[in-house]
């Protein structure tokens, strides 16, 4: 059943067409991961979808009495509200307030939250969006939309997530750039290409496939064309005269094909090796020890890295990685234990948070102040040539950076980073906030890099494709593992998978075990539903007849019979939840009556 559907919409932004009259459409059971590059649109899909943002042109419709439910990226919260109260706030009810209480823990359980009262205020932004998202998964809705829920999720967060919404009934619309993720919840993937929507009913190794056969689809099709063009050209240039029908409708065609355009070539991020010559020290941590507020985060951690290290770093949110990380650059002194750096190593440190930076500089000028040319294998490049490599064309270069989307933030961050020539990279979660083509693109850099790369990272995809060896924190150890992401998964037992399900079964006996109370009185609400149940129930009935009625006249009009047939559906679904609230109440005044005859 359709649950929604865009026509014809168009969005810009400034001076720049987003989306121009593309159609979108949701139904029931479609789980829609959205992709593109930084900038596209994404987002602002996301928004006009869920009602939040108006379109130049074209209309949104919605089924009766579907509800949708929206996740921002960055999402808001009144003043002073508890985690708690946050997450319950629409989802309460006198009958349910116990089931949402114990769900509703539970969740945030998996979501690493141990106390349930904390003001929000007081929280980080990761744990902010986490909090955000127990409450969008537990409101009940029709179509659900998210923009990058697995941000600031741990690998444990992530699995149980992937989990619960590959088994979530309702449509599901999402933002991700996690590929796994995408590839095993979605069964329908909607690319956004220079302004236009392009589905493919299929999860994203399907899409993969897709995209390349339509991409030579229509490369064939333009050649084939040209080869026509060229013989109507030979026929022209010999003198054809327009005299027959048949001259003028080839001379017509001839002038068709001449204004065909080739495929847009797609625009793509360019990385060649900018790295300086490395020496045959490198780095050397000797016993790194390191703690806070008497928790030992590090303990007696010692390796040397060698001039091809492909390093991986995971565990636990907090468990000490971004710690490591600041050790390695000298941003945080170890509390004992010695870092040695060789005299040729030069660092480039990607951090998770964005440099700080005047929002007012143009992206050019922001470059500039690195470098303003850097030797590549193609020579000397300047900072503009390197710019358009990485997406920003001269109207970008000379916009200020506060105009960029916070995915063109993080590029332009990347490649100041990357200008810098250095040969020992250090990447603290570089996939947050990077498009997929991006991503694919980085990966296949850091595989020719002539140097050290050392990464923390959520993305299961991208460990795989990048690391060789793996550190993962276990209780303050860094335990050594080789191979890539999923070659560690297996030699340690899955312990994320195990964590999830552990989090989840403690939480979900508890929420079995708690003793319900017995609920042996009428509330208000309940007593005057009582009193009203029956009549609004034989009026339902009645209503049910008079559509079967007005169904059969309307035999012969189609649209008239879709209708009727819609609000019939609707019609019999009210009736059989009064049904069921009926049942529930003489129910409840059947053992109030009994409690009283007792007393």
């Amino acid at each position: 059943m359709n649950l929604l559907t865009a026509s014809k919409i168009t969005k810009a932004f400034t001076d720049k067409v987003l989306l121009e009259q593309v159609d979108f459409s949701v139904d029931e059971k479609e789980k829609i991961g959205i992709i593109g590059i930084n900038g596209t649109g994404k987002s602002s899909l996301l928004r006009i979808l869920a009602g939040e943002e108006e379109v130049e042109e074209g209309e949104i419709i919605t089924g009766n009495h579907v509800v949708i439910n929206y996740l921002p990226q960055n999402p808001e919260f009144p003043e002073g509200i508890t985690i708690y109260d946050y997450v319950t706030q629409s989802n309460s009810s006198e009958e349910s307030h116990w089931e949402i209480e114990g769900e509703s823990k539970r969740i945030l359980n998996i979501l690493g939250f141990d106390t349930y009262d904390t003001p929000v205020s007081i929280l980080s932004g990761g744990q902010k969006k986490k909090v955000a998202l127990a409450a969008a998964l537990l409101k009940p809705c029709d179509i659900l939309i998210l923009d990058e829920p697995t941000n600031h999720l741990n690998n444990a967060m992530v699995l149980w997530l992937e989990s619960y919404l590959k088994t979530r009934r309702g449509a599901l619309i999402m933002v991700t750039h996690d590929r796994y993720f995408l590839d095993r919840v979605c069964n329908k993937i909607v690319e956004i290409d220079m302004g236009k929507l392009y589905s493919y009913q299929t999860n994203f190794e399907g899409f993969l496939q897709l995209k390349s056969q339509r991409e030579e689809m229509e490369l064939a099709t333009y050649k084939k064309n040209q080869n026509i063009l060229r013989n109507e050209l030979e026929w022209i240039m010999r003198g054809a005269k327009a005299r027959s029908t048949k001259q003028k409708a080839r001379i017509e065609r001839f002038e068709e094909l001449k204004d065909m355009k080739a495929p847009e070539q797609k625009e793509s991020v360019e990385l060649n090796s900018l790295s300086s010559r490395l020496g045959k020290k490198t780095v050397e941590l000797k016993g790194i020890s390191k703690g806070y507020d008497g928790r030992k985060l590090i303990k007696d951690f010692s390796y040397i890295f060698l001039r091809s290290d492909r390093i991986g770093i995971v565990g636990d949110n907090g468990c000490g990685k971004s710690t490591l990380m600041k050790i390695l650059v000298g941003e945080v002194e170890p509390d004992s234990g010695t870092v040695e750096i060789g005299p040729t190593v030069k660092i480039g440190y990607f951090s998770q948070e964005n440099e700080k930076r005047d929002l007012n500089m143009r992206v050019i000028d922001y470059i500039k102040e690195t470098a303003e040319f850097v030797r590549t294998e193609d020579g000397l490049v300047s900072a503009s040539k390197m710019l358009e490599r990485f997406l920003f064309n001269s109207t970008l270069q000379y916009s200020k950076i506060e105009k960029l989307s916070g995915g063109e933030k993080r590029r332009l961050y990347l490649l100041k980073v990357l200008m810098e020539a250095p040969n020992v990279l250090i990447l603290d979660e570089p996939t947050n906030d990077l498009d997929i083509q991006t991503l694919a693109i980085l990966e296949d850099y850091l595989d020719k890099f002539d140097g050290i790369v050392i990464t923390v990272s959520h993305d299961r995809y991208f460990l795989d494709k990048v690391v060789d060896r793996i550190f993962a924190f276990e209780q303050g150890v860094l335990t050594q593992y080789e191979g890539g992401y999923s070659d560690y998964l297996e030699k340690a037992g899955n312990p994320y998978v195990e964590v999830a399900v552990k989090k989840s079964s403690e939480a979900a006996i508890a929420y079995k075990e708690r003793p319900r109370e017995k609920k042996l009185k009428f509330t208000y609400a309940e007593e005057k539903e009582y009193e009203t149940i029956e009549e609004d129930i034989e009026k339902l009935e009645e209503k049910v007849e008079e559509l079967d009625r007005e169904i059969l006249k309307a035999a012969t009009d189609f649209v008239k019979l879709n209708e009727l047939s819609k609000e019939k559906e609707v019609a019999e679904q009210t009736l059989e939840e009064k049904m069921e609230r009926y049942v529930y109440l003489s129910e409840l005044a059947e053992k109030i009556e009994l409690e009283k005859q007792k007393k």
